[in-house]
Order: structure tokens, then sequence, then C-alpha cells
């Protein structure tokens, strides 16, 4: 039997076996030292697992309207919103797996075939950093130093926090947290931002390609800007459509389409001084400033105690009506431009040596100019620098280029020299405006439009100015006669020269109005007829009936703020008043005597919808029902034969004046409209109030000095001046009937005590009553 022969080991092979595993168990123990050295901190301290937990990340408080649209946001730095999984398209999520991980689903962090291949091919195939590596360096590790072994240091860093972010999170919310993280450029912070400014969207409306271009974007926002370098975004777009194509998320065909269609940028820039409503958020800013001064923040050791609009993501509900805000600005832009072009020609330096100033000398100019140059940001801030005022002033003469605000330009904007002082004259001679709409019923400011331009006109004419409100303080001193002598609008007074003798009210000297047209009829007029042509005289024999001192005492108790002078002279408005005041004042006409504080905020939450605040109304029982309606039958005579019966017809055929003013304002308002326009002395003021049942809007126009003005009536009066506004933002109301704008009459009080038939009135009358003699046998 043959022996078996016993095969001879191979030593060799044996060697190299051995040395596999040792390199094997070396590389597996060298990377394992690594990762645990990483761990402990020695490449540089790790953030806790608390904050891996709960990342901190700015967030800007939200501006959200009644109905529901993002006015605008507060931020410093971070223009972002959090946006959650369930909000963002499906397109959007599929594109960026397809280009940055499409493995996504199928490793806990490191997608270590794509290291391996990284590592081999040196990056040259593509790199290794999955989504979660990448999140967790924009939120903790940071940029990528351009030191070798720095930046391997921070690579194992990822390595490390995005293991942890896969242990601490679902894949759903790595997404989210990745797309709300990344900075896409021109204040666009996180997914909704650069949705809204790119395409005017939100996420969850994003077509493919454009999710595709904003993916592409995480390559390199700032190289891949849109509004620089559209034809290489358009090409890194089309491999973010070619990636999906290669996962199967789109069809060859569909990729095919989609890379042919033009890029589509409808850029909406989110800033502090552009967007809708840009007055009312600076308002707001300061409305949060004093809230958050009485509202301290319940707080962890070592966190802020106060809270911070611009970081802590706060969400304002306001009661601005995002529609009818566009309505009202569009309305002022539109009348203002005509007003201002025609303010232009009458003003030139041919016709007017010392323009936009009327009735001054040139040293009352100067010193309007030397006001204005000692408050300007350059005046404060080279004095704060340290100059002397030498050459401060010096600075003022020297031309320099600037951007200044233009009405015939698309951009409201041009380019041009001129020097500092020059600017302020040519700013000067642009027309100002402010307006507020308010629902009477709940105080509800519906839109605010403080000015013809944020960015040029910081000055906001809603509750900043006070100017002169003219005629339209008169309906508080018919308030005032209606209540206490129980007058109809049907009673009469005669139209003569009337005289207050001095003293009898506090007033100095004998006060005696003349009418406008300097001219006394010597006929009795009803007092709904003498409202609705603002007769003087007849004011002033009403104010000497019941005294300033009742008028002032109602004008309070609307909510007219201020100093009001206990003198007959205020019949006529002599008082200066704002917007916000008398729009909340002549609410309480339209809402039954009551009067209710207007409110902007309904409510406040935190970033996690806890209600931190929520309004309560505020209001006061003024007038009484009868009282209030007959003032408003009054007022509805404005409208109807008085200064504002030209929103009753369709333009002025043969007034070449009006044409040119109100050129393409046709208003033809037939529905019931109660009104009060309002001129002040030299037409430095236009005002006109105007009420439907739901909705009590004021208007006022001017210069920006008193001295800028119209010099003749028909071009500077209320009803040029600030009524076509009014006219203008209701005609586009009424064409969106979603709104609710009521064209309904006035509700009638239940035993209405003042008859307001004047027809009825003259009837039941007796005939030997003298009105006149009845209210000088009162006893005040």
């Amino acid at each position: 039997m043959a022996k078996a022969v016993k095969k001879k080991s191979n030593p060799g092979f044996s060697k190299y076996i051995k040395w596999f595993w040792i390199l094997f168990v070396s590389g597996v123990s060298i990377v394992a030292l690594i990762f645990l050295s990483a761990s402990w901190g020695l490449f540089g301290e790790l953030p806790p697992y608390e904050y891996l937990e709960n990342p901190q990340t700015n967030l800007a408080s939200q501006i959200i309207s009644s109905d529901g649209d993002l006015l605008g946001k507060f931020y410093l730095d971070d223009n972002r919103t959090d946006v959650k999984y369930e909000d963002l398209p499906e397109n959007l999520v599929n594109a960026l797996v397809a280009t940055e991980d499409a493995r996504f689903q199928d490793h806990s962090g490191i997608d270590f075939r794509g290291t391996v291949r990284a590592f081999f091919f040196l990056g040259t195939r593509g790199g290794a950093s999955t989504i979660s590596q990448q999140l967790a360096r924009q939120l903790f590790v940071g940029v990528r130093s351009r030191s070798k072994l720095d930046a391997l240091k921070q690579k194992v860093k990822e390595w490390v926090l995005a293991i942890r972010l896969e242990r601490s999170y679902t894949k759903e919310e790595i997404i989210s947290m990745y797309f709300n993280i990344y900075d896409f450029g021109n204040n666009a912070d996180g997914i909704r931002s650069a949705a809204r400014i790119y395409f005017g969207k939100e996420p969850k409306d994003l077509k493919i390609e454009e999710s595709a271009m904003l993916v592409g974007m995480f390559k390199n926002s700032s190289l891949f800007n849109p509004l620089r370098r559209e034809e290489m975004v358009k090409t890194r777009r089309n491999v973010v459509l070619a990636q999906m194509a290669k996962y199967d998320y789109i069809t060859e065909q569909e990729k095919d389409s989609l890379q042919a269609l033009k890029m589509d940028i409808n850029y909406n820039p989110e800033n502090h001084r552009e967007g809708l409503a840009t007055y009312f958020r600076m308002y707001l800013q300061r409305f949060m400033k004093n809230w958050i001064d009485k509202n301290p923040k319940p707080a962890l050791p070592g966190e802020r105690d106060k809270w911070n609009i611009y970081l802590d993501g706060l969400k304002i509900y306001t009661t601005i009506d995002s529609k009818m805000q566009a309505n009202a600005e569009e309305a002022v832009y539109e009348h203002m431009a005509n007003l201002q072009a025609e303010f232009f020609n009458q003003n030139t330096p041919d016709k007017n040596p010392t323009t936009p100033f009327l009735d001054l000398t040139p040293e009352e100019t100067d010193r309007i100019m030397e006001r204005a140059m000692k408050n300007s940001d350059r005046w404060r801030e080279m004095k704060a620098a340290g100059k002397s005022e030498e050459d401060i002033r010096n600075s003022f003469t020297k031309k320099t280029e600037m951007t200044v605000f233009d009405w015939k330009s698309d951009t409201r904007e041009k380019d041009t020299i001129m020097t500092p002082l020059d600017s302020i004259r040519y700013y000067k001679t642009f027309l100002r405006a402010g307006m507020m709409s308010m629902e009477p019923q709940t105080g509800h400011v519906k839109a605010w439009v403080g000015g013809i331009n944020y960015k040029h006109f910081q000055y906001d004419n809603v509750i900043q100015g006070t100017r002169q409100v003219g005629s339209t303080f008169k309906p508080f001193v018919y308030a005032a006669a209606i209540d206490q002598l129980r007058l109809s609008p049907c009673d009469k007074l005669p139209d003569t020269e009337y005289w207050i003798e001095a003293g009898k009210h506090g007033n100095m000297e004998a006060w005696g109005p003349r009418n406008s047209n300097y001219k006394f009829t010597g006929e009795e007029m009803t007092l709904k007829y003498a409202l609705a042509n603002s007769v003087n005289t007849i004011t002033a024999q009403l104010i000497d009936k019941v005294g300033p001192k009742s008028v002032v005492t109602i004008a309070k108790n609307l909510g007219i703020s201020g100093d009001i002078p206990e003198v007959p002279s205020i019949a006529l408005g002599t008082l200066d008043a704002n917007v916000y005041d008398m729009v909340g004042a002549y609410g309480a006409f339209a809402n039954q005597g009551v009067y209710v504080k207007p409110v902007m905020v309904t409510r406040i939450e935190d970033k996690n919808g806890t209600v931190l605040y929520e309004y309560v109304p505020e209001t006061k029982d003024v007038l009484g029902k009868d009282v209030s309606y007959a003032m408003i039958d009054l007022m509805k005579g404005v409208t109807q034969s008085g200064s504002g019966a030209r929103l009753r017809h369709s333009g002025a055929k043969n007034n070449t004046v009006y044409k040119e003013i109100i050129t393409g304002y046709p208003y033809e308002f037939t529905n019931p409209i109660a009104g009060k326009t309002g001129t002040t002395q030299n037409n430095s003021d236009g005002w006109f109030m105007g009420m439907v049942p739901n909705l009590v809007t004021g208007v006022w126009v001017g210069g920006e000095e008193r001295s800028i003005h119209f010099d003749n009536v028909l071009y500077g009066q209320g009803a040029s001046m600030a009524l076509p506004i009014w006219g203008l933002y209701m005609k586009k109301n009424y064409a969106n009937e979603d709104l609710g704008i009521s064209k309904e009459d006035f509700e009638e009080p239940e035993n209405m005590s003042i008859i307001t038939d004047c027809a009825k009135f003259e009837e039941d009358k007796p005939q030997d009553t003298d009105i006149e003699n009845d209210l000088d046998d009162l006893d005040f």
C-alpha cells in the first residue's frame, strides 16, 4: 500500500495572509482611533448631544397678513423660515438625492462606497460627502480650511457628526434641515426664502425645473447666482435634471424637454425697504420693541431673557389684508405720479425762483434748507466721526454720484450726480401721501401706506406725521351740536357773516370766518347742505352754540390725540392730527357711535406655535346710535351733492383742469358713501375721509413743508389731491368680490329719534319755529 505524500505548506503565502490581517486590523484600528479621537474632541471641540438634538439656527420673524400671506420678515443676517418635510415637493427631494447623495436611504451618515471611490480616484469621479455630512458641515463645522491637515480634521469631524445626526433624526428631518439651513444668496436663507425670492412662490409649488435650479445652487450659491450668471446656472440646472433621469426620477423625454426650457426667474427681493407694506412693517418694528420691553422671555440659564424679532422666529399675525394693501399702494402710486407731474409743471425754476417753496423769502428758504441739512444722516454721521462744521458744510457742496427717486423710471430710481445739498432740495419737490383703511366694527386696520416710496422717503405719514386737518374736523362740531342740541341734518341756519366776540370761549380776539369763496349768500341752508359744501359760517355758529370744550371732549373720546386748544377756530380744523387718529375717529360714525381703537396685531406666537400675545379690543361708547347715523347721513351728502360728488360721475369732460389731474379716473360709484374732504390754508394739505358700512379710509396728501403746495384751489383742494386715491382704491377693492367690501346702505337704528328725511322734516316741522332764536335761548 502506497504511503500518502504530505503536502508541503507554502511559507510565502502564509506570510501574505498574515500581513493582510495585520494591515486590515491596523487599518480598522486606526480608523476607529481616528473616530474616537474626533469624538473625544482631539480634532477640535464637538457640539454637545443636547445641541445636536436641538441645533440653534437664527430664524427670521414672520409678518403674516389676515388672509394668510407673508407680508415680510424681520431678520439681520439670516432671512430664514423653516419648512417641514411634508411641505417640500417630491421633485425637490428627488433632485437633491439624485444630485448629492444617491444612496442616502441606504447609509447611516457615511457612504463607504463613495468614500473608497473618492480615495482611489482622488475625487475625479465625484465626492464622497453625504447629505448628512454636508448638513454637519453647515451646522457645526464651517467653511473648509485651506490647510490640508485642518481640512482632514474637519472631514473626520463631519463623519462623526453625520453619524450622530443620523442617530438623532429621521431621514426626512435631515432632508428638511438641509434645505432650511442653506444660504442660496440674495438674502435667500433656506428653501422657503429661496422659492419666494427667485420664483415668487412657496416651496410646495415649485416646478421640476425650478427645483433643479435651486438644488444646483448647492454646489456654490455664490458662483451659481441666477441673477448674475444665468447661463451658467442653466447649465448646472440641466446637470441636475440629467441626474434625475439617471436615477429614474424623470424619463429621458421629460429630461430633454425640461433642459430645453429657458430660465424663468421671477425675482422678488425680500428686504426691509422693499416689498409690500414697508411702512407698516416699520411701524410694526416699533410695536414689537415696545411689546418685548414689557414681556420678558422665559429663558434657560445662559439664554437671552428678551425676545429678539430678528433671531427667534416669532410669528406676528396682523390685521392687514394683503390684497387690500396691494390695492392701496397701487392707488397711491397711480394718483401721486399724475399729481406730481402737474406739480412739477407748475413749479419750475423759471416760474418760481424759490421752487419748490411758495410764498417764502430767500431768507426763509435758507432757514428750511439749513434745518434739513443739520437733520440729515450725513451731518450726524460726520459730526459723530469728529469732523469740523466747516468740513461738514463743504461736503454738502461737493458733487457726488447717487441714486435718487424718480417717478418716470420703471424702477422708481435713477443714477445721477449732484451735491448733497441739491439732493435735499430735490427730495423736497415731491408731494407726500398717507393712507389708512380700517374695518370700523373691529378696528382691524386693512391697509397702511405711509408714503410714496419707503426706500427713499422713510417718514411715515400715517402715524408719525401730524398735519392740519381742515374741514375733516367739522363733523366733530356737527356731532356735538346734534348730540347736545338734538338738531337734525335738515335744520337750517343762515349763511351770513358771523362773529364770536373776544373772550366768550377763551379766544383772545373776536373770531369770524369767511367762506372759501369769500361770499355770504344770506340764505338759510340745511346742516346737510352746509357740511357737504363746507360752509364755514354755519360751522362757526354751531361751535358757538355748543362751545369748543364740548367739541374737544368728543374729539378726544373719538381718539384724537395731541393738544386741541379750546378755542372757536378749531371748528375749521386748525389743529394738527395724523391719519391714524382720524380714521379711528371716523370709524365710530360708521360703528353706531362706538369707538374701537385701531388694531394692527391680533396674535404673536413663538417658533413652536405657543401663543405669547392676543389682542383685547379697546372700545368706548361715544355717541348715540341716532346721532352717529345722523352724522352718516350728513356726510353722505358730501358725496351726493358736495365736494365729493365727483365720485358719482365718470370724469370731467368739460373741465380741462380737472381732466389734467384725474385723467383715467372714472369712478361712477352708485352705492351709499359717506365722506368729508378737507383743504387747509394755502392748499398745503388735502384730505379725504371716506366710508362705506364696513370700511373707513383716510387719505392725506401734501408737501414735506407747508410752504410746498399748489398755488390754486383747483389743484390743491382735498377733492383733487386726496379723494382720487380713495376712489382708485375702492374701485380696485370692488373689483375683487372676495374682499366683501359693502355696497349696501348704512344700517339705520330702530326708533330713530332724529329726522334725516328732509322732505318729511319740512312737512312735520311747525312753521313758526325759528331755529336761530331757539339756539340763542339755550343756556350753556
